[in-house]
């Protein structure tokens, strides 16, 4: 049983074992000692005094192995009920079975709420009084001041060790809310990495792999048409420029694989609607202008993640009301507007990446000019902030 425990049901603590212990062997150190001294005196209630500390032994085991009184209010009543009726017994038959009054003291403030534990105390000390005076018959100081310290600071104690083990148990949390926290951080900053990195992947085969084999088709037919109706070698340049084929589509499937999520199940258009949507603070809205086309994924990649890191900056600094991302085709170009009434700052001021680990301008700004594109923003203190991104649209998109 756990007697110096709190009610909370965790398994006991070292602590709380050695203190567990040390009630058990109070009590029973104690009922011995009462027992032991009756017969060494050879009392004439020697005898009453051995099979009382005996039944209040029985009783006191009975309910520590009972396991209704842990879990019940009402049960721990009727044990201490009991406990105290055989002690009151002990009481009138040896003035020892005042010493016992001390660990009762820790049993009904640990089993009983604080208000009826504290009374339950009381009525502890007022019966150990009253059996000393009994015997005694002299009324001192001692008689009242014993029991009454005891129960003061058996109340101090238990006071005391409550109080330690909630903020013990705050601490757990908090070690226990650190250590989730900082898992997710890690598996965020894994996701964050994983996600970059197929982003560079889908770059590099783009500019790479993909541009090189183009060119050698481009090549493959300008040898074609410059070789003579029959010429031998016209099978063979037919069959790299099949193969070349076959290689671009197969360079273009592992771009597309490498996506982010956000466009895997849909267009630029549709990502841009849903990060709007999903927007916590202003209000955001998505608008389109123009008649889509489908952008080559590096485009949509730098377009989707710049509009990620400017709205980013809106929820955090901006304290803006409203906000609008416009993502406008033209002929040529793609360009993407992400506007707010914000409180706006001086561009020339933000020369660095925010330090949070986000996107900063200058990031914004080297994903617009690696693909060629302009990159803007104007914005004055208190007149909110325009930033605006111009991508020209390769042959093939532009068609």
């Amino acid at each position: 049983m756990a007697v110096l425990n709190p009610p909370a049901p965790r398994p006991l603590t070292p602590v709380s074992r050695v203190l567990r212990l040390c009630l058990h062997a109070l009590l029973f150190g104690l009922l011995a000692l009462a027992a032991g001294r009756a017969v060494a005196d050879s009392e004439p209630r020697a005898g009453s005094v051995v099979a009382v500390c005996a039944l209040l032994t029985t009783v006191y085991v009975a309910g520590v192995r009972a396991p209704s009184v842990h879990g019940s209010p009402r049960a721990a009543a009727v044990w201490l009920a009991a406990l105290g009726a055989v002690w009151a017994a002990l009481l009138v038959v040896s003035p020892d079975g005042l010493w016992i009054a001390f660990p009762l003291y820790f049993l009904e403030l640990h089993l009983l709420r604080l208000r009826w534990g504290v009374t339950a105390v009381a009525v502890t000390a007022c019966a150990a009084i009253a059996g000393f005076l009994g015997h005694s018959g002299a009324v001192t100081p001692g008689a009242f001041l014993g029991p009454l310290l005891g129960g003061a600071v058996a109340v101090a104690t238990v006071l005391g060790y409550q109080a330690l083990y909630r903020e013990s148990e705050r601490r757990r949390e908090l070690i226990e809310e650190l250590i989730a926290t900082r898992a997710e951080l890690a598996a965020a900053e894994r996701g964050a990495g994983i996600m970059a990195e197929r982003e560079r992947l889908a770059r590099e085969i783009h500019d790479t792999l993909a541009q090189g084999l183009s060119s050698i088709q481009l090549l493959l037919r300008a040898a074609e048409r410059a070789l003579p109706e029959r010429a031998p070698a016209l099978e063979h340049i037919a069959r790299a420029r099949e193969a070349a084929q076959e290689n671009l589509a197969e360079a273009r499937r592992f771009v597309r694989a490498l996506t982010p999520p956000d466009l895997e199940h849909g267009s630029l258009a549709a990502a841009l609607e849903r990060l709007c949507a999903g927007a916590p603070g202003p209000r955001v809205r998505f608008s389109l202008s123009g008649g889509p086309r489908e952008l080559p994924t590096p485009y949509e990649v730098a377009l989707l993640r710049i509009a990620q890191s400017a709205l980013a900056n809106v929820v955090r600094h901006a304290r803006a009301d409203r906000a609008e991302i416009t993502l406008t085709f033209m002929d040529a170009s793609v360009t993407l507007d992400i506007v707010d009434d914000g409180r706006g700052f001086d561009p020339s001021s933000a020369a660095a990446a925010s330090g949070d680990g986000g996107f900063g301008l200058p990031a914004m700004r080297s994903r617009a000019e690696t693909l060629g594109g302009l990159f803007t923003v104007e914005s004055d203190p208190g007149q909110g902030t325009a930033v605006a991104v111009t991508l020209p649209l390769p042959l093939e998109a532009s068609r």
